[in-house]
């Protein structure tokens, strides 16, 4: 499927041959980039707005997407147009049919730029943002051992042997669920980024069918999360959940309900397994394929900030998403985009940037100011988890460089892509070979 979908696409030469969405687009994404970057650094996408009157427009360039993200006001996001048109309704978002548990708790939670300023800062950032440094012994507890698993070889798959692995169980033992329940988390976790991957063009639309689908993986997780909030909200632990179901969120001056904490879990979910499976996915082709720049970091660790920040700049996870609408007209690169237009922020483009970063596409260990990539986003709406992210990348490779003295690609790896928005290795094969005191 993966070979049929990589040559329905051909190498754009022309903007009229770019095509971000199609079969077989990851694979040439980055080629598209350079003729955004020069051609059309804002491509219109007509009738391809929230209604069929209105277009979208996508965005490439660093400066554009930067004052995108930071003004909310401007370019507010689809979700709060969203939940404006669920609360005009009059209805409770939980009696409305095809609502994740994400949005209904948005409704209540978060429905302003203020609630969402104060949902990070109370409920999520002592977690999985600032406050990730809690978790560095039980991170590295798992790093070590998955690499347990596999040490005595010689190869392995990198994908499905340890950076799909350990962001679900990091997320499971952050949110207090048992090690044996991942395989029907990673079910669940599958269905709620169905869209992101299977979805139909730049706003992921999903078929009545996929849809359906969809909602029929996720039978189940909504009872699952339940159960396990009543166990904790009896028997409270060190874990996310025990918490939710014991703080007093000033925001609103209350608990919280059983089905906003279901939504927090969801999205925590939804956001904390796929960035950093991707990012070590692609982290270690990058070494792969610069001689000498393993040993490098193995000889100077306080260079594996720089890899880290720099490798997401340069192969960003998330590529891009329809996440905000025009509030007036606007121009961008001389371009005129009408009041309530669709933006699609395309931040795998901004973050090679030439016009941004000297040599854009080079891995620069002494790149200054290495976070200022779009790859969680900035601004109000900065992702929350990018700390814990973060946390995983820097110990995974800690551990990696203590424990190898070498990776290289091993054999039968074609380097294809999931379709959808996030740059996602479908299988990465390496062989490595072991340090010495692992021998």
């Amino acid at each position: 499927m993966a070979e049929k979908e990589a040559a329905a696409l051909q190498c754009p030469r022309t903007p009229d041959e770019v095509d971000l969405f199609g079969p077989g687009a990851p694979e040439q994404w980055y080629a598209a980039y350079d003729i955004l970057h020069q051609q059309a650094p804002v491509m219109r996408l007509p009738g391809e707005g929230l209604t069929p009157d209105k277009d979208a427009f996508i965005l490439s360039k660093y400066e554009d997407i930067s004052r995108v993200v930071k003004n909310w006001d401007r370019f507010p996001p689809t979700l709060s147009l969203l939940v404006d048109q669920i609360q005009k309704t009059g209805h409770l978002p939980q009696d409305m049919p095809g609502l994740d548990a994400m949005i209904i708790s948005i409704c209540s939670l978060r429905p302003t730029q203020e609630l969402w300023r104060a949902h990070r800062q109370e409920l999520t950032d002592p977690w999985v943002g600032p406050g990730a440094g809690r978790h560095e012994h039980m991170v590295t507890g798992h790093v070590d051992e998955l690499i347990d698993r596999w040490i005595a070889d010689a190869q392995l798959d990198f994908v499905n042997q340890f950076a799909r692995p350990l962001p679900q169980r990091t997320m499971a033992s952050v949110l207090g669920f048992p090690m044996e329940d991942i395989p029907q988390l990673e079910s669940w976790g599958n269905a709620q980024v169905l869209a992101f991957v299977h979805g139909c063009g730049h706003n992921n639309k999903l078929t009545e069918e996929q849809t359906r689908e969809k909602f029929e993986l996720l039978d189940g997780f909504g009872d699952y999360v339940r159960a396990k909030t009543a166990e904790k909200r009896a028997h409270p632990q060190d874990d996310m959940i025990s918490f939710l179901t014991q703080t007093d969120y000033r925001a609103l001056d209350r608990k919280l309900t059983d089905e906003e904490i279901n939504g927090v879990v969801y999205a925590m979910l939804i956001g904390g397994l796929e960035t950093t499976q991707y990012a070590l996915a692609e982290q270690a082709q990058l070494i792969c394929e610069r001689p000498g720049l393993f040993q490098r970091l193995k000889q100077d660790r306080s260079l594996i900030r720089t890899f880290i920040e720099e490798s997401m700049r340069l192969r960003s996870p998330t590529q891009g998403l329809s996440t905000r609408i025009t509030s007036q007209d606007e121009i961008f690169q001389g371009v005129e985009i009408p009041a309530g237009s669709t933006l699609h922020l395309r931040w795998g483009a901004a973050n090679i940037d030439p016009d941004e970063f000297e040599d854009a596409k080079e891995l620069k260990l002494d790149r200054k100011a290495v976070t200022r990539h779009l790859a969680f986003s900035a601004g109000p709406r900065i992702c929350p988890g990018a700390g814990l992210s973060r946390l995983e990348q820097t110990i995974a490779w800690n551990r990696l460089l203590d424990r190898l003295d070498d990776i290289s690609f091993g054999d039968g790896n074609d380097f294809l892509h999931q379709p959808g928005i996030m740059l996602g290795t479908l299988k990465l094969n390496l062989h490595f070979t072991k340090a010495q005191e692992n021998i």
